[in-house]
This record gives structure tokens, sequence and C-alpha cells, in this order.
């Protein structure tokens, strides 16, 4: 997945409670996706490119003679194929100034009398016609993050003819246990930093006569949730799934509501398959399955826990997992696992509860 902009500004509301400024959302979320080097970031995703490739024109027959609304086109190239494999019309719909250089694309790829580029939101533009297929890369971190299969579920529900489909159809969230060092190493992050901030209270008093120390305790609590609860994007080695994976939500794309995907609950049990290893976060990722085609994997993203748990083969952990939309920013979700080890003695642990932001 691509590195993505800050979440969007928060301003007091009537009641001191926080309210998302919206047009700052908008910009915010947007201008990442406006530039060049962004989306050849993107394009360099070659797991993301195959996946797409292979499902279009393995599947031609769902594009040939048909019309098409790609959601997002960012550079095109998704529309360039959907003409490349027969579409008779393709409404390439980008709210970015990127639209023109995916204009320029279509022109310089021969297929602008097929490609038309609309620059605007699928939630304001309007098309002359219903549609066969709605193709998008609408996936965020761990599938959700972004919420922009919300504009793909607007889309469908205003464009898709009945029997429509959708690239891609299905999507599924996992979860599974993992070993990984990452925990001691944010920890000693975390010290160096509070280190570093001892030292700035103690020279601010010395030279400035002011004593900072009062705030330390809300400068450790903003760094621990910098260090500690928020989700980390790392590359997952098979070596360290220390157990059974789990799906804790699948989607079927021509069905799936905004109501659906606003908050995420799951309960999972995870077999631990390896002797005396400890438990040190959960990995989660995603994958998406194409009509006809194999399924997509993706990256991972990996959270956390703290405190870790020492865990041996026949030995379960049950999982239970939320998921809900920032109340700052709602492209931002906030997460909360309650982990229990289940020994294979029978023992059991108390259960902890560990908050994640999925940044």
């Amino acid at each position: 997945m691509a590195s993505l902009p800050n979440g969007a500004a928060a301003a007091g509301g009537p009641s001191g409670a926080p309210v998302v400024d919206k047009e700052v959302d908008f910009a915010n979320y947007f201008c990442t996706y406006a530039y060049l080097y962004h989306q050849k970031e993107m394009l360099c995703d070659r797991v993301r490119m195959d996946a797409y490739h292979s499902a279009v024109f393995r599947n031609a027959h769902h594009f040939r003679d048909k019309v098409v609304l790609d959601v997002g086109t960012g550079s095109g190239i998704l529309a360039i194929w959907s003409a490349q494999a027969g579409a008779r019309k393709v409404y390439a719909v980008e709210a970015t100034n990127m639209a023109e250089h995916a204009r320029e694309l279509a022109r310089a790829n021969g297929v602008t009398d097929i490609v038309e580029v609309i620059q605007g939101t699928v939630e304001d533009i309007e098309l002359p016609e219903k549609v066969d297929v709605i193709i998008s890369e609408w996936m965020g971190y761990f599938l959700l993050r972004e919420s922009m299969f919300d504009s793909v579920i607007c889309a469908r529900d205003r464009w898709l003819k009945p029997d429509g489909v959708m690239y891609p159809s299905h999507a599924r969230m996992w979860l599974a246990p993992i070993r990984t060092g990452l925990g001691d190493k944010k920890m000693e992050d975390l010290d160096v930093a509070m280190d570093d901030w001892g030292q700035f209270v103690e020279e601010t008093q010395v030279y400035y006569g002011v004593n900072m120390n009062v705030l330390s305790k809300a400068y450790r609590a903003e760094h621990e949730k910098f260090y500690l609860k928020s989700s980390i994007w790392n590359n997952l080695h098979p070596n360290q799934v220390i157990g059974q994976a789990a799906v804790i939500k699948e989607m079927d794309c021509l069905t799936a509501t905004v109501d659906e995907i606003r908050e995420i609950r799951a309960q999972v049990m995870l077999p631990i398959s390896l002797d005396g290893a400890r438990l040190a976060a959960l990995a989660g990722w995603f994958d998406v399955h194409f009509r006809g085609s194999k399924q997509n994997p993706a990256n991972e993203e990996v959270f956390l826990l703290t405190p870790s748990l020492k865990v041996s083969k026949g030995d379960s952990v049950n999982v239970s997992f939320s998921m809900v939309r920032s109340k700052e920013n709602h492209r931002l979700m906030d997460m909360e696992f309650t982990y229990e080890l289940h020994e294979f003695s029978g023992k059991q642990h108390p259960a902890i509860t560990t908050k994640m932001y999925l940044e």
C-alpha cells in the first residue's frame, strides 16, 4: 500500500468535543494523490499491478463491448487496460488534478475514443448511462484505512447495472499471532525519547528558569501512542507466524454497505503452533479476489502487543477485535484488541486489552 497523508485537523465544537474540518480532511487526503511521484510508488508495486492486469485480461469477456467505470483512476492505467481489453466506453473518474495526466496518458496510448476522464468525485459527477463493470484500486492499510470503499459503494449504488461486476469482487481481513523484535526496538526508541525529554527539562530549568517537568506525563503518553500504540508497516516473513491465522472480516463488494464497514468487530481463536515462542504482536493483512482470478495477497499490518506473552505449541489465544472510525478523522481507524492466553495445560491467563491507532 502507498504512504498516506496526515489526518484532518480537528477543532473544538460548541460542546468542546472535537469536530472534523471536512474541507481540510478533503485537501489532506486528495493532495497526496495529485503528485506523479506518489502514483509512481503505486505503479511500482508489482503484486498490485500484476493482480489487476491478470484480472482484466484473463477475464476480457467481462470488458469486451462493455461500459466500465474506474473509480479514482489516478494515472488512468486501469482505465487504459479496460479499453485495451475491449471496453466500448470507460469513464475514468479522478478527484485531483492527476486527471489531466490521465488524459495525457490516454492520448499517448491511443484510447481517447474510449476513455473519458472526468475530474470530480463519484458522489458528485453524473454519467449518461449505467455501467457493466466498476474497477477501482481502493484498498488502504489493513484494507479499510482511507475509507475510499465508501466512494466505490456510492458508485456501485448509483451506476452499476443489476448484473454488473466489481473488480475486485471480494475482500478479506486476516489476523495472525507472530513473533517479532519490533516491540523491543520501539521500547528502546521510547526510552531514548524520554531521556532526551529529561535532558530538555533539566536544561530549560538551568538556562531559562522554567520547570517543564509538569508536562512529562503528557509527553510520555504522546510518545507511547506513537511508538507502542500505532500500527507498524512491516514485511512479514512466514517463520514469524507462530499460530493459525483467522479471517476477521469478509466482504462481498456487490452487497457491502457503508454501515457494514463503519465498525468491524470480531472474536477469533488463534491456536499456537510453535513451542517456546513469544507472542509479541498480531499481524494484520488483507487479500482481495477478482472474478475468475487467483486471490491477490497484499501487504501486512503489525499490531504490537504490550506486554508480549510467552506461548507454546498447543496453546490458544482468544482475541476480541474492534475497529471504529476515528471521531477526529473518519479516514483513520481506532482499534482495540483484547487477547487472552489459554495454555494447553488448561491454565487461563487474565485478558489484556490494548488500543491501537491505524495511522
